[in-house]
C-alpha cells in the first residue's frame, strides 16, 4: 500500500563536530540522546580477540560521551555512514509519528486484497479440475491458515524496526546479495501486475457496443494469443492504472482504508442477486467430487501449494506494509482475517459461478462476462466501478510496491518509486498474462505452483535468519554500511550460505516445471513430488540447509546484541 518511507526523524541540537551528525543520522533513535557542545562521542573498536560471542563480526562500536571536545572520529568510524547506494528516503526506517496503521487499517489492506477476480476463481478452478464444493474452499481456507504463520513472523521485523523488505533480506543474503531475493520477488510481483491489469482491461472490453466486439478486431490472432482489440482494451486500462499510480502512494493508502467497505456491499450484492435468481445455492450444494480418493490426494497437495502461492508474495514483503503498524498487536490481528476473507471471497465465487448453471442454463465463470449478461446500463456501470475498484487496490498494494522498492534498493541514486512503477508496468506486459489465465490448469499448474518455488526458500532462508540466527535483534546502521566491518557484509556483500541454500531450494523443483511447460516430457515421481509441493519443500529445505551451513561457520555464536536505538513497539 504506502512504499515511500520519509526521512529519518532528526531532532538533534547543532553540533560542530561532523562525526557526531553522522552518527545521528545513522539512526534516528541517536537523537534522543542529550547533545551540548561541551559533549563529543569517541569510538570504542573492539578487535576480534577482544570481542565476545554476542557481538557483532571484526568490529563492534560503543559511543561513550567524554568532557572533552577535542577527539576526532576515526577512519573505521566514517566507513560506518549510511552508504549513498542504500539509502533513500524510501529505504530508510519508518519514523513513530509514521507508525499510523491500525489493527482495522492493516485488515482493510487485506479486503482491498482478497475482494478481487484472481481470488474468485480459486475455488472455482478446483471445483472445475473435480473437487466437491465443500473440499474447494477448504483447501483454500488451510492454505491461507498455514500461510498465516509466516506472514506474522516476517511482519515482526517491519513493525520492530520499520524497516522494509529490501533491507530486511540485507541481513540474511548480505547487503549486496539482498538484490537477489527482492528482484525475485519483483519478477513475479511484474507477472502478478500484468495478470490484474489484464482484468481490469477485460472490463473496458465489456463496456464496448456488441457491434465493436462483434468485429473483425475481435478475431484471435495466434501470433499475440488474443485479438488487437482485447489487446487495446488491456492497454486503455494499464494506461490509466499507471495514471493513478503516478500520483503517490498515500493517496493509494487511503483508496484502500475506505473500499474496504465499499467492496464488500458490493460482493454482498453480488451474492444476494445469485441467490435470489437461482432460488437458492441448491445446485453448489449438490455438487460432489468426481474424484477417487487418489485422485483427491494427487490433486490437493499442488493445489494447497498453489493456494499458498497466492500470497507468498505478501508473505515475503510484507514488511514494506507492517514498518507501518503502530505495534505487533495491530500487526498480528490485522492479518488473522486473512483465512477469513479468503474463505468468505471464495466462497461468493464458487456460489455465484455455480449459480449461473441454473440461471443461464451454463456456467459462467469469469465474473465480468456475467456481469455483462445481467444487462443493463447501470448495472454495467456499477460492475466496471467494482471491478475496477478491485483491480486497482489489489494490484497497486500487492504488485507495485514490492517491485518499485527492489528496484530501489537495486539503486537508490537512480530509481524512484515511480520510475520503479513504470518499470514493472512494462514488465508486465511482457508476461503476457492473457495466456496465464487461459486455463485453470495453467493458472494453478504452471503459474502458482512454479513460482512458488522462487518464493519458498526466500522465506525460509529470512526466517531461519532472523529468528534462530540473529535471535530478532539486528543492528539498524550495519544494515545501510557497505563497511567491510559490518554485520552484514559477509563475503564482499554477499552471504554465500544464503546463496547456496537458495540454489539448493530452487534447483529440485526446475525439472517438474519444465516438465508441465512442456520442455522436458517425462521425469522421475519424486520430481514430480516435489513439484507438486514445490513451496513447503524449498521453504523448509532451505531453511533448514542455511541453518545447518550457519552453524557450521558457528555464524549463530555471532548475534548481535538488542540494539538500544531499535524503536519501542508492543
Amino acid at each position: 500500500m504506502v512504499s515511500k518511507c520519509l526521512s529519518f526523524h532528526l531532532h538533534h541540537h547543532p553540533h560542530p563536530h561532523s562525526s557526531l551528525t553522522s552518527s545521528i543520522y545513522q539512526n534516528p533513535r541517536l537523537s534522543h540522546f542529550p547533545t551540548t557542545p561541551s559533549q563529543s562521542y569517541t569510538k570504542l573498536t573492539l578487535t576480534p580477540h577482544q570481542s565476545s560471542p554476542s557481538l557483532p563480526r571484526k568490529t563492534c562500536s560503543i559511543f561513550t560521551p567524554m568532557a572533552s571536545s577535542q577527539s576526532t572520529p576515526s577512519s573505521k568510524f566514517d566507513e560506518f555512514e549510511p552508504h549513498p547506494s542504500l539509502t533513500n528516503d524510501d529505504l530508510k526506517p519508518t519514523t513513530s509519528h509514521q507508525r499510523t496503521f491500525t489493527w482495522w487499517e492493516m485488515a482493510s489492506l487485506w479486503i482491498g486484497l482478497v475482494v478481487g477476480v484472481p481470488s474468485y476463481y480459486l475455488a472455482g478452478s478446483l471445483v472445475d479440475l473435480g473437487m466437491a464444493w465443500w473440499q474447494g474452499i477448504a483447501t483454500v481456507v488451510t492454505a491461507n491458515i498455514i500461510l498465516l504463520i509466516p506472514l506474522v513472523l516476517t511482519g515482526h521485523p517491519g513493525t520492530r524496526y520499520g524497516i522494509s523488505f529490501p533491507v530486511l533480506a540485507r541481513s540474511s543474503f548480505g547487503i549486496r546479495g539482498a538484490h537477489i531475493p527482492t528482484l525475485l520477488r519483483a519478477f513475479v510481483g511484474c507477472g502478478w501486475y500484468g495478470i490484474e491489469t489484464w482484468i481490469g482491461g477485460e472490463a473496458i472490453f465489456l463496456l464496448l457496443p456488441k457491434s465493436i466486439k462483434e468485429s473483425t478486431l475481435s478475431q484471435l490472432l495466434p501470433w499475440l494469443g488474443t485479438s488487437p482489440l482485447e489487446f487495446a482494451c488491456f492497454i486503455a486500462f494499464w494506461f490509466a492504472q499507471l495514471a493513478i499510480v503516478w500520483k503517490g502512494m498515500e493517496g493509494i493508502r487511503q483508496l484502500e482504508k475506505y473500499s474496504a467497505p465499499i467492496l464488500i456491499i458490493l460482493t454482498s450484492w453480488f451474492l444476494i442477486w445469485a441467490y435470489v435468481k437461482a432460488g437458492g445455492f441448491g445446485y453448489m450444494l449438490s455438487l460432489s467430487s468426481r474424484l477417487s480418493s487418489s485422485q483427491f490426494w494427487s490433486l490437493f497437495f499442488p493445489s494447497l501449494t498453489a493456494n499458498i502461492s497466492f500470497w507468498a508474495t505478501l508473505a515475503l514483503n510484507i514488511p514494506d506494509f507492517t514498518r507501518y503498524a503502530r505495534s505487533q498487536t495491530d500487526q498480528v490481528i490485522g492479518h488473522a482475517g486473512l483465512p477469513i476473507f479468503m474463505g468468505a471471497f471464495t466462497f461468493v465465487g464458487l456460489a455465484v459461478t455455480c449459480s449461473t448453471k441454473v440461471i443461464f442454463g451454463r456456467v459462467i465463470s469469469n465474473p465480468i462476462q456475467l456481469l455483462g449478461q445481467i444487462g443493463g446500463f447501470s448495472t454495467i456501470i456499477l460492475a466496471i466501478f467494482g471491478i475496477s475498484l478491485a483491480t486497482i487496490t489489489t494490484n497497486i498494494a500487492a504488485n507495485v510496491v514490492a517491485p518499485a522498492n527492489a528496484l530501489v534498493n537495486l539503486s537508490p541514486t537512480n530509481f524512484t518509486f515511480r520510475r520503479g512503477a513504470i518499470l514493472t508496468a512494462l514488465l508486465g506486459i511482457a508476461f503476457q498474462p492473457w495466456r496465464l489465465l487461459k486455463s485453470s490448469e495453467s493458472f494453478v499448474y504452471t503459474w502458482l505452483v512454479g513460482y512458488s518455488a522462487l518464493l519458498g526458500p526466500i522465506g525460509g532462508i529470512i526466517l531461519t535468519d532472523y529468528y534462530l540466527i540473529h535471535r530478532t535483534n539486528l543492528s539498524i546502521k550495519d544494515l545501510y554500511t557497505l563497511s567491510p566491518y559490518g554485520a552484514y557484509y559477509y563475503s564482499g556483500g554477499y552471504n554465500l550460505a544464503a546463496m547456496t541454500a537458495l540454489i539448493a531450494g530452487i534447483l529440485p523443483v526446475v525439472p517438474g516445471f519444465l516438465q508441465n511447460v512442456g520442455i522436458l516430457s517425462s521425469i522421475p515421481d519424486s520430481l514430480v513430488l516435489i513439484y507438486n509441493n514445490a513451496w513447503f519443500f524449498s521453504f523448509f529445505s532451505a531453511g533448514f540447509l542455511y541453518w545447518l551451513l550457519s552453524c557450521l561457520t558457528r555464524k549463530q555464536n555471532r548475534s548481535l546484541p538488542i540494539d538500544p536505538l531499535l524503536p519501542s513497539t508492543n
